[in-house]
């Protein structure tokens, strides 16, 4: 026992000791700093790294630097979901800020000029940090570094700031950062204590690593769905950085990792030599780390596989992305195999790898702006080769969706055109004002590549994320490659929505096709004002004109507002929503008429999202981000310690995304005789497997065995990733005369998977809506045993329990807010729910 206090006591004074850390613990060794110069210190109120820094802090440490130093300029590019700033410092020579534009010009140009001169052109280094908000130890390190350049009287750093500008992104995650230093802080001791146990070390759910919705978003460099993306991408793409780094933590186990990564996991549009220059950073790193004595791995881990990553992104925009992973003490002090790892430690870890990369940019400058000239240059030789030929997209009932589509290329400064006219490629019609034509000779040839190939052999099978991302099958748009530019019209310089309206006025009733991506937010409006709505079961046409399955008819008699009025109301959410609303004058149809029962009386939902404690964050956040910012439709965020409490009865649709073991059995028991009493329970991925367990839903899952034969102990990991769908596309046919497909045109759909859930499909044809074909693969890694698994399944069973069903989906089909093609499947089960 007294060994054990003795043990105690030392850990104790060791991490006292650990937390007083002064200022030249992180600096360079004699450095000498210009002392009208602020420390972080002087402004925020404690030394770097007694303390987690807040947003608040960290932006007001920012604004005073560049108020004190002419090295430094500050940008305010907009606000985070949380009104929090996304901030952008410029960190060069004062003579550099004078000439900016100029350099800035001069940069861009050497990437559009098959000549250039690097002898005297700064190069351009991108420093991000803590794109994962509990992965702290970067952006607390960001405060050490921004204050080092400033402050330094040092030659190096003159010579380094006048051969370079750094963007210097203090925050990748404000949200994120500012939720997980509140709980550090708010757990810490005076004595501090480094018992991983010790609950400063188990943050609650959602924990800080994702936005205010949740969102991973070093996913989303590619896609731009986030405010903190657009204002990084549109950084990105006005200077085309050199180098872009991407400070992150790890396990509290690990070390610290520099890239390159595995190199087999290199994506094959990346240029061999992006990564033998990121050897030669890497060079950098181990010579700085090795002069304070931190032990790190390289070549070992992670991938550059995957371009919506941050240090995969400039990768395929003709820089280099390096990760940097620290092993984390998440929170102030923890155990960990290496010893007592300290929060101070961490910080001082990140500030040496940001300062060797620089050092790295400043000693290969010549090479590394000449890597970027020539991949340019290489890059418009392979476009000339396809001088006349484009890629064109668009889907002839859906102008919303093929606009959203069309705005992340404008965010990635890719070129596009209108469609001349309408004509027809690989047997779809595309639509003048419903399509665009992506020339493949500009600029951005292989970004342009890289989001619309379909890739389905690799050289390794396994990844750190998904294997597949093609956008067009994302959105569900009809696309075709190899098309003539003749058939372009004028290139679109300014991105417009198609203008919704109401055709007329009506005394009889308004339709409205179910095809276009918002109108689940115009039929949610009507039924919210307490207006009737009828669903179409069947075809039928009035006018001249075709409406398909799902249409909306809302009916002028009989409502609570007069003919116009709600002709009033109609125009505002047509034009709000981007939709067209036909007025008609008599109810007799060619197919079923306006008072048939085929038509579907339809309730307000009232939505109910379960999260909390083991519910997949991730997930439920993209159901919230689509209810809340694309459709204004409120949902109840029910928490798992809540539904006990909780009176049900109040919903009539309950969303149960991802779980990690399901519900305990008293909420199970709670949800299931909601169900039985008319609820509409929708479920998603593992939750499935809770869903046969609790006896919610009679699912038949196929039972998958793969051997390990001739497999080595050392192997054993690589040959049970191979059997993991880290993410890719599938090929299913639809039945479109199902409700749950209502808006859909065309009777294949692709859809985004990321398990190995394996669903039989019903012994009754209809009651399989979505299934998947025999040959599914469309892009993506899958293993030969998984893939003739997968094969004829059900991505989707749904089932009656008493007067109530359930909605069983095996995957996301709301996946990081950028798969808008499946967006309508939940829309549909919550909409059409009686209907099922």
């Amino acid at each position: 026992m007294k060994k054990l206090f003795s043990l105690l006591f030392l850990l104790c004074a060791y991490a006292n000791a650990q937390s007083n850390v002064e200022l030249s613990y992180y600096l360079p060794q004699h450095e000498s700093y210009n002392k009208t110069i602020p420390t972080p210190e002087s402004v925020i109120g404690h030394q770097v790294g007694d303390w987690h820094v807040t947003h608040d802090k960290l932006v007001q440490y920012m604004y005073a630097l560049a108020n004190a130093s002419d090295r430094v300029t500050i940008e305010d590019r907009g606000t985070t979901f949380e009104g929090r700033p996304i901030l952008l410092l410029t960190i060069t020579s004062l003579q550099n800020h004078q000439n900016l534009e100029s350099i800035r010009n001069a940069h861009i140009a050497a990437t559009e000029n098959n000549t250039t001169d690097v002898s005297n052109r700064p190069i351009v280094v991108y420093q991000g940090f803590s794109i994962h908000g509990n992965e702290p130890s970067g952006s607390n390190a960001s405060l050490l570094a921004a204050y080092h350049l400033a402050a330094s009287n040092s030659s190096d750093v003159k010579e380094l700031l006048d051969n370079a500008v750094i963007l210097f992104d203090p925050s990748f995650n404000p949200d994120g950062l500012q939720r997980f230093a509140y709980w550090a802080n708010t757990n810490k001791s005076i004595n501090l204590n480094p018992d991983p146990n010790d609950r400063e070390y188990d943050e609650v759910w959602p924990g800080g690593r994702t936005n205010h919705y949740w969102f991973d978003m070093n996913r989303d460099w590619l896609p731009v769905q986030l405010p903190e993306s657009r204002a990084r991408i549109a950084s990105f793409h006005k200077w085309m950085p050199n180098i872009l780094t991407d400070h992150h933590e790890m396990g509290t186990n690990s070390t610290f990792f520099f890239q390159p990564g595995i190199p087999s996991r290199t994506h094959p549009l990346t240029p061999k030599l992006n990564q033998e220059l990121t050897k030669g950073i890497g060079n950098f790193h181990a010579k700085a780390l090795d002069k304070i004595g931190s032990l790190y791995y390289t070549e070992e881990s992670f991938d550059d596989f995957y371009y919506g990553k941050g240090s995969t992104f400039p990768d395929i925009n003709g820089g280099i992305g390096i990760l940097f992973e620290q092993g984390s003490s998440r929170g102030h002090i923890q155990e960990s195999d290496n010893g007592i790892l300290t929060f101070p430690f961490t910080i001082r870890n990140q500030l040496t790898a940001a300062l060797s990369t620089l050092e790295a940019a400043k000693n290969m400058r010549t090479e590394i702006l000449t890597y970027q000239h020539n991949f340019f240059k290489n890059a418009r030789n392979e476009a000339a080769k396809q001088n006349n030929k484009a890629i064109v997209f668009g889907d002839s009932k859906d102008a919303a969706k093929t606009y959203h589509l069309a705005e992340i290329l404008k965010r990635h400064k890719i070129k596009f055109h209108e469609v001349k006219q309408d004509f027809t490629a690989n047997g779809k019609r595309f639509k003048k004002g419903y399509s665009y034509i992506v020339p493949k000779n500009q600029k951005n040839t292989r970004l342009i590549n890289a989001m619309f190939e379909k890739r389905t052999t690799f050289q390794d099978s396994l990844f750190y994320d998904v294997s597949a991302w093609t956008f067009p099958l994302a959105f569900n748009v009809d696309y075709a490659e190899g098309v003539s530019t003749s058939n372009a019209g004028n290139e679109v310089t300014d991105l417009q929505h198609k203008d919704g309206n109401v055709s007329g006025m009506s005394n009889y009733a308004y339709l409205m096709e179910w095809h276009e991506y918002y109108t689940p937010k115009v039929l949610n409006k009507v039924l919210k004002k307490g207006l009737r709505a009828k669903v179409a079961m069947k075809r039928f046409s009035l006018n001249g004109k075709d409406y398909d399955y799902g249409t909306i008819m809302i009916p002028v008699q009989n409502q609570k507002y007069n003919a116009k009025d709600l002709n009033t109301i109609l125009n505002k959410l047509a034009k709000a929503s981007h939709v067209q609303i036909d007025a008609v004058g008599t109810g007799l149809t060619q197919g079923i008429d306006l008072g048939s029962n085929n038509f579907r009386a339809l309730e307000q939902p009232k939505i109910a999202l379960i999260v909390g404690e083991g519910i997949s964050s991730y997930d439920a956040g993209e159901i919230w981000h689509l209810f809340d910012t694309r459709y204004n439709i409120t949902v109840t965020k029910l928490d798992t310690k809540s539904i006990g409490r909780a009176d049900l009865s109040r919903y009539n649709t309950i969303i149960v995304s991802n779980t990690w073991g399901g519900l305990s059995d008293g909420n199970s028991k709670k949800i299931k005789s909601w169900v039985q009493k008319g609820g509409t329970l929708i479920a998603y991925r593992n939750a499935l497997k809770w869903l046969k367990s609790k006896e919610l839903a009679k699912l038949e899952f196929k039972k998958l065995d793969v051997p390990a034969k001739n497999i080595s102990f050392e192997q054993r990991s690589n040959f049970r990733g191979a059997q993991v769908i880290g993410g890719a596309i599938f090929e299913t046919k639809i039945d479109r005369s199902h409700p749950i497909n209502f808006g859909y045109k065309n009777d294949k759909l692709a859809m985004f998977r990321n398990t190995t859930i394996f669903m039989k499909p019903n012994k009754s044809s209809y009651n399989n809506p979505i299934q998947y074909t025999s040959k599914p693969l469309l892009s993506g890694y899958i293993s030969k045993p998984n893939l003739d698994s997968i094969a004829n399944t059900v991505p989707l069973q749904i089932k009656r329990l008493g007067r109530g069903n359930v909605v069983a989906f095996t995957d996301n089909t709301n996946f990081r807010a950028f798969w808008y093609g499946t967006n309508k499947l939940l829309m549909n089960a919550i909409f059409f729910r009686e209907e099922l």
